[in-house]
């Protein structure tokens, strides 16, 4: 059954949140003053509502229209059988014009519809479009006419929408989740009846399902329509807050809701599924860095170079197609449009947590999920989000050398995880944010010899585990925001590097001598110029790999001759690199004025940036202020 049938024949008394949307949206179409054709698109999360707000305007205003229809396309779209579904609701039972329709090809059938619309008035919703080539084949049907004619398409995905909306004029109209308010109203209404009477101690777990639904009117009518079948309960709707992902596999009740998000996600190309299901390894309302994530992904394999583009533009590529594809929701968006991290919409993350389970993908150890659901299985993936000495108790006794990766975002108990030498097969092994990490023991580490990616990030450790020099396979080690004062010596003996990640609480880092020798490095974060020795400044010169370079030169101004041989050699270090990204934090103008001298600038600089640096600008008065400078070349 087609599951947008629900919201096509919905009652409207029993519609919420919907008024106000509906009025915009039919005034934004009915009220201009274009009479030239224009498409709106509406845009949004599978489940949002798209297709019921569609047909709720179209219900509207329709009668303002000469003619009218609505079509849906799907995922596998039959041009020719869309073409004439218009025709047939266009052309007011005129036999004679549709004679003989069922044997008209797909180039006749455009011809038709194109002189059946030409002269008039008409409206046409084309529901669910899956893809930019699904749009370009069939919008070739609706002839441009000056008789204020209007398309409204839905769609899931935001390149497409924008591929819809290419007039001058056209808009598009993005979907937004139910408010609180409106929220409560749905789900209490299908199961109290209107006068909502629910009993005060189901308020508390109420509000709790009603957070994992997140303003989605297919989640909250589904599990709304679950409870109603339910003892009401405490204890009974509490195990239904806890096992709602599990559910999705089990209830016919959230059958529907299941169909309509894993049509998202079976539309999604194989690459695109893996990093997907990768965000398993995450809690609810977790904010996942983008630069954080494309590391991970790297390390796990997901990402290899195409087409001349680089690993981290492929990442960021997939990245972004996740967001167009209304999968990830974007979060803290720069002036410049660059996304810097991202969350995973709850039904969403109830969706690949069943999917991952399903394929043995990650296994989550929380309060909901332990380890031994998938006991019959080798664990690949791990991910501690909850755990105690009992759960760690039990997770010590399985079989964890197939494990691949190991993501903590757990603090309590983190003391009581296995030893690190029982994972001997580790590629990823991620600590970020976790607190207590001192008092857990490390000794095992310099026996994870296929470790790549290493992240004690966030997690205030003083002191970096005597192994971790004989992780010869290590490719990514970040160490920003701990305790840790000094690398040590041997670090340079890590050759693989590729980004070093520093930034102490405590202490600047200097940069380690024998850096030179770690020549595939491709960029190194934070390390201070001024507390370096000028060799190691010197050999930053030595890393034909290094893409970008983020340093810190913080030394008061009367105090610049003492550290005019630092910036000299980093200003000839400069000249050695094909950069594309510098960022410098300091204090004052002295390295901004040596910098006159890097020339010529490196052919692929993107951006240059300047933190800190007190600058003198000339105006009708000298004004001294602390700024930050960003310089991107014409090329």
């Amino acid at each position: 059954m087609d599951p947008r049938l629900s919201a096509l024949f919905a009652e409207e008394a029993h519609l919420v949140g919907i008024d106000g949307p509906t009025n915009d949206l039919a005034k934004l179409i009915v009220e201009d003053s274009k009479h030239h054709l224009k498409v709106f698109s509406i845009v949004g999360f599978g489940g949002l509502g798209k297709t019921t707000l569609a047909n709720q305007v179209y219900r509207k205003i329709r009668g303002r229209f000469q003619c009218h229809a609505f079509v849906s396309v799907s995922q596998k779209p039959d041009t020719k059988k869309i073409i004439k579904d218009v025709i047939s609701q266009v052309s007011f039972e005129d036999d004679e014009f549709t004679k003989d329709m069922e044997n008209w090809d797909e180039t006749k059938s455009i011809a038709k519809l194109r002189e059946l619309l030409q002269d008039k008035r008409y409206l046409v919703i084309i529901d669910d479009i899956w893809s930019i080539l699904a749009w370009n084949s069939t919008k070739c049907a609706f002839p441009e006419n000056k008789f204020s004619s209007r398309i409204i398409t839905t769609t899931r995905i935001c390149e497409v929408a924008s591929s819809c909306c290419q007039g001058g004029d056209d808009q598009i109209y993005k979907m937004t989740p139910l408010s609180n308010t409106h929220s409560e109203k749905q789900f209490f209404n299908r199961i109290f009846g209107p006068e909502d009477c629910c009993p005060d101690m189901l308020r508390q777990v109420s509000s709790a399902i009603l957070k994992k639904c997140g303003g989605l009117p297919l989640a909250i009518i589904s599990i709304s329509g679950l409870l109603a079948n339910r003892p009401r309960v405490k204890e009974e709707w509490e195990k239904v807050k806890r096992s709602i992902g599990y559910d999705l596999n089990k209830s016919q009740s959230l059958e529907g809701m299941k169909n309509i998000l894993s049509l998202s996600y079976n539309d999604l190309p194989p690459n695109l599924k893996t990093c997907l299901l990768h965000l398993s390894n995450f809690p609810e309302d977790y904010v996942i860095e983008r630069g954080r994530l494309l590391m991970l992904w790297m390390a796990e394999g997901f990402i290899s170079e195409e087409h001349g583009l680089s690993r981290h533009e492929v990442g960021d590529k997939y990245f972004y197609e996740l967001i167009n594809k209304s999968m990830v929701q974007p979060v803290d968006i720069s002036y410049d449009g660059v996304v810097r991290a991202c969350r995973v919409h709850d039904m969403v993350l109830e969706l690949i947590i069943s999917k991952s389970i399903e394929e043995n993908f990650v296994t989550v150890v929380s309060g909901r999920q332990t380890v031994w659901e998938n006991s019959q299985c080798f664990i690949r993936r791990l991910s501690v989000q909850q755990i105690d000495r009992r759960i760690a108790s039990e997770l010590a006794k399985k079989d964890l050398k197939h494990v691949r990766s190991l993501i903590v975002t757990s603090s309590s108990c983190i003391k009581h995880l296995p030893s690190l030498d029982k994972f001997e097969s580790l590629r990823v092994l991620d600590f970020q944010g976790c607190t207590g990490l001192e008092e857990f023991d490390m000794n095992g580490m310099k026996k994870l010899f296929h470790l790549k990616h290493l992240s004690f990030r966030g997690t205030r450790i003083s002191e970096l585990p005597s192994g971790i020099v004989m992780l010869h396979n290590l490719e990514t080690l970040d160490l920003r925001d701990t305790n840790i004062q000094e690398l040590p010596a041997g670090i340079v003996q890590l050759t693989k590097i590729k980004i070093l990640f520093v930034t102490s609480y405590s202490k600047e880092i200097e940069i380690p001598v024998g850096i030179g020798k770690m020549t595939n490095l491709e960029g190194i974060y934070d390390f201070n110029i001024t507390s370096s020795t000028v060799g190691a400044v010197e050999e930053l010169g030595n890393l034909i790999n290094l893409r970008i370079l983020h340093v810190r030169y913080i030394v008061k101004r009367e105090e610049s001759h003492k550290y005019i041989r630092h910036a000299e050699m980093l200003v000839s270090s400069l000249r050695k690199l094909n950069l594309w990204s510098v960022c410098m934090n300091g204090g004052n103008s002295s390295l901004f004025e040596l910098l006159d001298s890097w020339s010529p600038l490196p052919s692929r600089l993107l951006r240059f940036e300047l933190h800190g640096f007190l600058l003198l600008i000339q105006t009708s008065k000298v004004d001294c202020t602390r700024t930050q400078k960003s310089f991107v070349p014409n090329n």
